[in-house]
């Protein structure tokens, strides 16, 4: 088995698992099947074509830069301006940046590798409105997905670093075993517009402590030293 290892950051973002009509939220950290979708169109695949070659993948996901959640409210009208659209509420992630791994068989991760170098479809982060900011792809690792995840150097901007604490604890969202963890309707099954269909799968969480060199400080930091001995 080999992970397919790749950097999701942009200005904006937004990963729906649960939206309605006209109020499209977002989850904290990506979702699954916006991930495979990615993947389905690097490969050239259209929304009504089979995706059950990448159904088998494991995904994982580290939270490097948690961004801000930002509430957009929208309206439309038709070109003709005689129809007018219903009112929207779309949430999106602001400067988010984040590590997710698919572990599959070697040869399909490469598929999916050579793909993401030259995607047949534009790239976006959950939505066609949220372009990314630097090539996803990152890399192809032999390790499994727990190990590239906690490996994986932190890929935060030196501008954000610098504020943080000499340590710091990265959450990590993965695939879980089913009847342990939290369930959320995200394991995709068909992108067909006709007739969409997500399962449910199984989440955990956890996190991984990191160095940061270029951190502000200790967090062993004992502000009562000062006051000194009685």
């Amino acid at each position: 088995m080999s992970t397919l290892v790749v950097c999701l950051a942009g200005p904006m973002q937004a990963w729906g698992a649960s939206s309605r009509f006209t109020k499209r939220d977002t989850r904290r950290e990506p979702t699954k099947s916006g991930v495979i979708g990615l993947l389905a169109a690097a490969q050239g695949l259209r929304r009504a074509d089979s995706i059950e070659h990448l159904l088998g993948l494991r995904f994982g996901v580290r939270v490097d830069r948690e961004g801000t959640l930002m509430r957009d409210f929208q309206t439309a009208r038709s070109l003709d301006e005689k129809k007018t659209m219903p009112l929207s509420t779309r949430y999106y992630l602001a400067d988010a940046i984040f590590v997710a791994g698919v572990e599959g068989p070697a040869d399909l991760i490469g598929t999916l590798a050579d793909a993401l170098r030259r995607p047949v479809f534009p790239l976006f982060l959950g939505r066609r409105s949220c372009p990314p900011s630097r090539p996803p792809l990152m890399t192809v690792a032999d390790d499994g997905l727990d190990a590239v995840l906690t490996s994986t150097p932190w890929q935060a901007p030196s501008a954000y670093t610098r504020r943080q604490a000499r340590e710091v604890r990265l959450r990590i969202v993965v695939d879980g075993v089913p009847g342990v963890g939290v369930t959320v309707r995200d394991q995709p099954i068909s992108f067909d517009p006709r007739r969409r269909e997500y399962g449910w799968r199984t989440t955990e969480e956890s996190y991984v402590t990191m160095l940061n060199p270029d951190g502000r400080g200790s967090t062993s930091h004992d502000p009562m030293s000062l006051l000194g001995g009685a």
